[in-house]
């Protein structure tokens, strides 16, 4: 008993002790300060401070920093941590984007100022490296170059908001637009997609502020479609956002002609769900100045001549919206549905005068006329979209899978009225009027599959499939107004009621390798296509069919050093007739230039090779020269040929045929250029000549000619708040390219021209002014002008045994546009937080990793 009882007193000292310390605040430590910028001596906001303390490891015995406390700083720069431990060693660590790490020892002083400690002015140090990543990866440039592609980043680009595509495609690079809105590139049509998708809208159709940027390929590979022929891919991808938290903007404006507009797009994520929705209303006026001059040789030392002029005007609207969403189920697999919608309404007006003078060994005729135009177009166009994509954990492995779908109608009615009248300016007896009715619907379905597999550090393999379907009917009537009744007759022997349907399967394998400074691609795509044509009017059948093509393309690339590669690309593509070219409807809207498709017309094959060198010579400088070549087989031309418009008249028409082949070789320059820090230059050159067979056609001959083209951008940043951007381009005399008219609504009273001549030069000179607004710079007023000196003419001249003809044409010069912008958003900032405090930790671990 004495010994037990002596254990306790022994004890006793040791328990009351232990029991004291127990019964201490274990965690009242109280650290505070505020992080301010060593340069400029500025509070720092939402920089991430965190706390370590110094313990030791009960399993090594060793030493390790464990993390007790994280906060962001205020809008002040003030940071406050409490309930902390007051015994012991502490380290502070202060990280935010653009600055160094800071770390800093720090302790409660008991025997001064005890449990609340102030840290005072904490002075962190800017990283120029960081910085200037950070600058690339936020403000990226205007353009920027690539072997495999050109990305234009729309949203750099001040001078096209509050237009359409049509103005985005004018100011890139590679790329030429007429003044309908027809887009040329190496003076072929391009393929045009959106998101990597095929697309039925109008370039007029897709507004320019829902545009992020657009990727140029002058030569796809075997992943891509090979339609299009040797023109490349222009890939228009549209605005979306998946920062937590929501952001948007909102555009409006006004033209010169009191044509308002409103743009907004909104972008909410939160958790799982990413919703994105953007909305276009817009009114236009378009105006186009035309001049015709034509003499016809008769034959029997007869001409005839005819002069036309005619101020072409529409006017209208359409809207535009958009929504969809992006199911996150985890963090490897994600479900999107989007779907859009495009309507409009434009009501085309136009007055042609026209003057014919037949000269005869034995008379002389005189005789005027006049040509009243007036339209309705109506039009809409939906689609919808549903994809899925997985991504493994092997880092770029990924597989996606998606099912389109677009619908889109149109209906017309046109109104023309026609008068005669003889030399001496008397009317002869009426023509009575005439009246087109007519309309397209459209059903397209495409399902494609892509499948990434990075299987070593060197190798990629990449596979895919793709359907499309593409169902078109098409019907035009024509009336003729009888003069005593006043009633309209339908002329069945000119109508046209017509369906049109293509189907394109294809499937695709690349193989890629690299070996030190080397790399190769090796791709190989597989079509088949199917073309049915049936002209009900006439009880005609049009197809053709190609079972399988195949579409070959190879990359060989070598990285000369760091900033240089070098490649050479070759690959087959095909260009297939589009609905425009071969419906055999008559456009009866210019009498001097009858239209009509060509139901016969076959797809063109083109070789096409590239060799490409590229330099990033210096920080915001780089130069990508190419030297390219194509041959094509079947090149599908404009063709104008006469024919009978009724069993008593002759009349010429301009319709679309296959040329037996063309050559094209030439040497393209782009150049992005730093000169100073307030100005920036993105400059293009091509040179090319382009050769092309055509004898095989009744009245035609060979042409060869050599063209070039440039286009130059400055941007200057005068203040903070203050660019202005000045742009311009020159095209040299060329051949005609094929193109329909399809880019704009000005097609539709536009005048055509074969193949038989060239287009003159021409050239045209843009400004933009913009001055941001509010705090952060999250407004934005700008003032555009187009066409500043009245330049941009199409000017184009055909010579052939049969005729000589020159079209004169100016469509909106000077046009000025005032806009409105305001760019709002709130970030969930515990992102940032959640990413800093794991990039700290890890940072930590490594260095208890190198400590151990």
């Amino acid at each position: 008993m004495n010994k037990i009882l002596y254990f306790i007193l022994f004890l006793s000292p040791i328990i009351f002790c232990k029991t004291a310390i127990a019964q201490a605040p274990p965690n009242i430590g109280h650290f505070y300060g505020k992080i301010i910028d060593e340069t400029t001596s500025k509070p720092i906001e939402n920089a991430t401070v965190q706390l370590l303390q110094s313990i030791t490891d009960t399993t090594s015995k060793k030493q390790k920093n464990i993390l007790i406390a994280t906060v962001l700083t205020s809008k002040n720069g003030d940071f406050s941590m409490d309930k902390l431990p007051v015994m012991g060693a502490f380290i502070l660590h202060v990280t935010i984007v653009g600055f160094k790490l800071l770390t800093k020892e720090v302790a409660f002083d008991m025997s001064n100022t005890g449990i609340d400690k102030d840290l005072g002015n904490i002075k962190i140090t800017r990283d120029p490296q960081q910085l200037q990543n950070v600058t690339v990866s936020a403000n990226k440039p205007l353009l920027e170059l690539a072997l495999d592609k050109k990305v234009y980043n729309v949203e750099k680009d001040i001078s096209t908001v509050g237009g359409t595509a049509i103005d985005v495609m004018k100011k890139i690079p590679s790329v030429t637009v007429g003044i309908d809105g027809n887009v040329t590139m190496r003076n072929a049509t391009p393929q045009i997609l959106i998101d990597g998708r095929p697309t039925t809208l109008l370039l007029d159709q897709i507004p320019a502020d829902q545009i992020q940027a657009v990727e140029i390929m002058t030569n796809p590979s075997a992943k891509y479609d090979a339609g299009g022929g040797g023109a490349g891919i222009l890939n228009i991808i549209l605005k979306k956002n998946r920062k937590n938290g929501y952001n948007g903007s909102i555009y409006t404006g006004i033209d010169k002609r009191a044509q308002p507009y409103f743009n907004g797009d909104l972008n909410i994520k939160k958790n799982k769900i990413n919703f994105f929705v953007s909305t276009y209303i817009g009114f236009r006026k378009i105006i186009t100045n035309t001049k015709t001059q034509r003499t016809d040789f008769l034959g029997f030392d007869s001409t005839a001549s005819f002069s036309q002029s005619n101020k072409p005007n529409i006017k209208g609207m359409f809207d535009y919206g958009r929504m969809g969403f992006d199911y996150l189920v985890d963090n490897r697999n994600t479900i999107t549905l989007a779907g859009t919608g495009v309507s409009g309404h434009f009501t085309p007006v136009d007055f042609i005068h026209i003057t014919s003078d037949t000269i005869a060994p034995s008379t002389n005729y005189l005789e005027t006329a006049t040509r009243a135009l007036s339209a309705n177009i109506h039009f809409r166009n939906y689609g919808s979209i549903i994809s899925y994509k997985h991504i493994y954990a092997r880092p770029g492995k990924e597989w996606t899978a998606d099912a389109n779908y677009i619908n889109s109608e149109n209906t017309n009615t046109s109104d023309y009225q026609s008068k005669l009248y003889d030399q001496f300016g008397n009317p002869k007896q009426p023509l009575g009027a005439q009246r087109a009715t007519g309309g397209t619907t459209t059903n397209n379905i495409t399902l494609q599959t892509d499948y990434v597999d990075p299987f070593t550090p060197t190798q990629k393999i990449e596979f895919g499939f793709r359907a499309a379907i593409r169902k078109f009917h098409n019907y035009n009537d024509n009336y003729l107004q009888d003069v005593n009744t006043l009633i309209y007759i339908l002329q069945p022997l000119i109508g046209v009621n017509y369906n049109y349907r293509d189907e394109i399967y294809a499937g695709y394998f690349t193989y890629s390798k690299q070996i030190k400074k080397f790399s190769y691609q090796a791709g190989l795509r597989i079509e088949s296509s199917k073309y049915q044509g049936d002209y009900i009017t006439k009880n005609q059948q049009f197809s053709n069919q190609y079972p399988f093509s195949l579409f070959p393309s190879a990359y060989l690339d070598y990285k000369i050093k760091e900033s240089q590669d070098m490649q050479l690309n070759f690959s087959r593509k095909i260009n297939r007739p589009n609905f425009f070219q071969v419906v055999p409807f008559v456009d009866f809207s210019d009498s001097l230039n009858l239209a009509v498709g060509n139901p016969n017309l076959k797809p063109e094959f083109t070789w096409m090779g590239e060799w490409v060198y590229s330099n990033q010579y210096n920080a915001g400088n780089s130069l990508l020269v190419s030297l390219y070549g194509k041959l094509t087989s079947d090149l599908i031309t404009r063709y104008q040929f006469d024919s009978l418009i009724n069993p008593a008249k002759m009349a010429r028409y301009i319709t679309y045929a296959n040329a037996s082949r063309a050559n094209t070789i030439g040497l393209e320059i782009t150049n992005t250029n730093k000169i100073a820090k307030w100005w920036n230059v993105t400059s293009n050159f091509n040179l090319y000549n382009t050769a092309i067979t055509s004898s095989n056609l009744p009245g035609v001959t060979n042409s060869n000619l050599t063209s070039w083209f440039a286009k130059i951008n400055n941007t200057f940043k005068l203040s903070k708040d203050f660019t202005i951007q000045l742009s311009g381009d020159y095209q040299s005399k060329t051949l005609i390219p094929a193109s329909s008219s399809s880019g704009s609504y000005d097609a539709y009273t536009s005048s055509q021209i074969n193949a038989q001549g060239y287009l003159k030069p021409t050239y045209g000179v843009d400004i933009a002014i913009s001055k941001d607004i509010f705090k952060n710079h999250s407004g934005s007023i700008t003032l555009e002008v187009s066409d500043i000196f009245r330049t941009r003419i199409e000017a184009i001249h055909a010579n052939t045994p049969l005729y000589l003809q020159d079209n004169w044409r100016l469509r909106d010069p000077q046009m000025i546009r005032l806009n409105f912008g305001w760019r709002f958003g709130k970030f969930d900032l515990n992102v940032f937080k959640r990413k800093n405090m794991k990039g700290e930790q890890e940072a930590i671990q490594g260095v208890q990793s190198a400590g151990q």
